[in-house]
Formats: structure tokens, C-alpha cells, sequence
């Protein structure tokens, strides 16, 4: 089977507009959290946000461009070219036939359907902007990712809610393994801190009105953030030839299905997908170190994923470093699992478990060692990052340090 490793990252959140940023402020346990500034708040309930903030679209794109661009899709354009350039690949030629896009989203162009919501309903216009269906549909990323850098090859999207990147993640790993391509660029966008899409969040009570405290027994929920995430993901083969830097080994995937609920999440349904990337990877449940949890803040989640994690790693659970980085740049739905990749690949280049911060006390049901607050140097070989969904669709990815043999 073909190996596969991850020559290029590039990403834009609440943590900064690109990769070198976001890491710096993420091992700095500096969150992005704050005051929504992207529309009026008054008469929510919901105030806060993980926004990108001091990003203008025209510092990036043309005006003539910027008319078909969603916010979403910008972000993802900005991630892709980051990590392409991050990864010294030139794409010209036969190349391009043989590199694949695959790029996540939970809903894709939000900040458009809501526009064209507020024309037809609130204006009472009759007609929407000419470019409403193509910029608002959720493949409108992965289409621009491949115009823009020139890719012939595969080009689709992936929904799934909090795990559509990850899915776009495991898919681009098996095309690579199958030979169908030999580089993909995948990860995944969203852009959802919208006027409609916080309302319907406020409606399923699930969300913090303060900050967002992964597996403290003070949470109150989790906190919408938005931004992008891209890996560039090679065979080794293909590596090698080019004389690539290597940032990691994408060693294993698993994937799930709780078959349970539409929102709360089931301990079976997460373990399985835990033990399926383990067997993927041929890994034995002691050789993991560290674990991004998908440590939303919820009431439900936290004490769910740690009973799995419990479940799969028995008495190795409590050695390993658990930590949320949604605690700092928030929960960005598609793009989750992008942002939360690099960040376990970050640990491994490092060799620093990022903190979950916030934390204030421990909860009985939370008993794992969350690195709460601040940072901590570590040996690490191999982190897991897991993504739990709503419809229960779960993806785990394992990433392992990069050795030859």
C-alpha cells in the first residue's frame, strides 16, 4: 500500500490569516475568541464568535472576482494557495491531471443564501443576484480551488457537517493509496457566523454566551467559528522525486457511523471510528501520544468522547495528552477537522501539545488529562484528530512523525 505524507499546509481562522501565524497563537494558548463584528448583535442571546478578524476581501481579490466568491469559498482559495506555495509544487503540466481537490464544507455559502433570502423576503425584490446558485452551493470551493490553481484532475466537495473535512481528508488519502492521483489538496471552509445561521445555532441551546471551556465542568456550550483549512497530501514516492519537505505521515483513517441520532452522540459510534483508524494505520491503541479531541463544550459531547477514549486505549488513555482547539479557535464546522489536522501535525513538528484552554475545573465525567491552559513540550510520535458530526458521522485521521524506514 502506498504511503502517503503531507508536504504543505496553509490556513486562515481566528487565529490568524495564515499556517506560521495560527501555530504561533495556538501553542500560545492565545484564543480567537470574541464580540461578533459582522453584523448587529442586538436581541441575540448568542454575542460571540471565533471571527477572522481584520480580513478584506479586495486585499485578495478584484472586485469583478469578489462577485462570485462567498465568503466561504474566499477562505478556501486563500488556504489552498497558502499550502500549494507552502509545498513548493508547481502544477503546470502533466501534473495537473494527476493532483485531485477535495475540500470539505457543513453548508457551504451561507453569507449568500442569506442575502438572497433578505432580497426575496425582506425587500420584496424579485430577482437575486445572477451568481447566487453557483456561489452558495457547497462544491463552489472545490471548483474554485482547481480554476484557480489550474487542476485537471478529480475536483469535488464533501458534506458532512463537523466532519466534512475530514471526510475530504480520508477520501484524498485513498484516491492517493489507489493511484488515481498522486497529490491532493484537501481540507475544508465554512463561513458561517451569519445573522441566520447563529439564530438557528441559539435555537438547539447548545451554545456558550461566554467562551468555550472543553471538558470543564463549567462549560456552557460551544462557540461558531469560521476560516480554512488545506493539506497537500503526496505519495512518498512522489515526495521523494521532488525532493519535498515531509511535515508528516497521514498514517490512518477510520470512519463511522453512530446510526443513532441526529444530535446527540453515541460513545459506540466514536470508538468504532477510533479503532478503525488504528487498524488502518496498524497501529496498536499504546503507540498514540496525543489526541485533538473534537472537544466541543457541550454538555453531551465532552463526557461522550471521553468515555470512548476510555474505551479504545483501556489504561493507555490515561498517559495520553487530550486537548480541544476549538477552545481557541472555536468550532468551524466543515473546516474543523482541517484546522484541527494541522494542529496535531503542528504538535508533532514540535513536539508541544497545544492547551485546552479556558479550563477551569475538572468534571468526574471528564477525568483525562486535557493540557489544561497552557502548552506543554512533549515526546510525541503519533496524534490522532477526531470528528464527531451531527447524524453521528464520524472521522478519525492518525498522523504519525515522518521517519524513512
Amino acid at each position: 500500500m502506498k504511503r502517503v505524507v503531507v508536504t504543505g499546509m496553509g490556513c486562515i481562522s481566528a487565529l490568524g490569516h495564515n499556517y506560521r501565524d495560527f501555530v504561533r497563537r495556538l501553542m500560545q494558548g492565545d484564543g480567537g475568541i470574541g464580540p461578533i463584528t459582522l453584523f448587529d448583535t442586538e436581541g441575540f442571546m448568542v454575542r460571540i464568535a471565533a471571527e477572522v478578524k481584520g480580513y478584506h476581501a479586495g486585499d485578495h481579490f478584484e472586485e469583478k472576482q469578489l462577485s462570485q466568491l462567498d465568503r466561504f469559498t474566499q477562505f478556501a482559495l486563500l488556504s489552498s494557495r497558502e499550502a500549494v506555495a507552502d509545498a513548493g509544487l508547481d502544477l503546470k503540466g502533466p501534473l495537473a491531471e494527476r493532483t485531485a481537490v477535495v475540500h470539505g464544507t457543513g453548508v457551504g455559502g451561507q453569507a449568500t443564501q442569506e442575502a438572497g433570502c433578505k432580497r426575496l423576503f425582506a425587500m420584496k425584490e424579485k430577482r437575486l443576484h445572477p451568481f447566487t446558485v453557483p456561489k452558495l452551493m457547497p462544491s463552489a470551493g472545490a471548483s474554485w480551488i482547481s480554476m484557480d490553481l489550474g487542476i485537471t484532475g478529480p475536483a469535488f466537495a464533501t458534506t458532512s457537517a463537523c466532519s466534512s473535512a475530514g471526510h475530504a481528508i480520508s477520501v484524498a488519502l485513498m484516491m492517493l493509496r489507489s493511484g488515481l492521483a498522486d497529490v491532493a489538496v484537501t481540507g475544508g471552509a465554512e463561513a458561517s457566523v451569519t445573522e441566520g445561521t447563529i439564530r438557528a445555532w441559539e435555537s438547539l441551546r447548545v451554545m456558550a454566551k461566554d467562551t468555550c471551556r472543553p471538558f470543564s465542568a463549567s462549560r456552557s456550550g460551544m462557540v461558531i467559528g469560521e476560516g480554512s483549512g488545506t493539506l497537500i497530501l503526496e505519495t512518498l514516492d512522489h515526495a521523494r522525486n521532488r525532493g519535498a519537505n515531509i511535515y508528516a505521515e497521514l498514517s490512518g483513517f477510520g470512519m463511522s457511523s453512530d446510526a443513532h441520532s441526529l444530535i446527540q452522540p453515541l460513545a459506540d459510534g466514536a470508538s468504532r471510528a477510533m479503532n478503525a483508524a488504528l487498524d488502518d494505520a496498524g497501529m496498536e491503541p499504546g503507540s498514540v501520544d496525543y489526541i485533538n479531541a473534537h472537544g466541543t463544550a457541550t454538555a453531551q459531547n465532552d463526557p461522550t468522547e471521553t468515555s470512548a477514549i476510555h474505551a479504545v486505549f483501556g489504561d493507555h488513555a490515561a498517559k495520553l495528552a487530550v486537548s480541544s482547539s476549538k477552545s481557541m479557535h472555536g468550532h468551524t464546522l466543515g473546516a474543523a477537522s482541517a484546522l484541527e489536522a494541522i494542529a496535531s501535525i503542528a504538535a508533532l513538528n514540535k513536539q508541544i501539545a497545544p492547551p485546552t484552554t479556558n479550563f477551569l475545573e475538572p468534571d468526574p465525567k471528564c477525568d483525562l488529562d486535557y493540557v489544561p491552559n497552557t502548552a506543554r513540550s512533549m515526546s510525541m510520535n503519533v496524534a490522532m484528530s477526531n470528528s464527531f458530526a451531527f447524524g453521528g458521522l464520524n472521522t478519525v485521521l492518525l498522523f504519525r512523525r515522518f521517519t524513512e524506514d
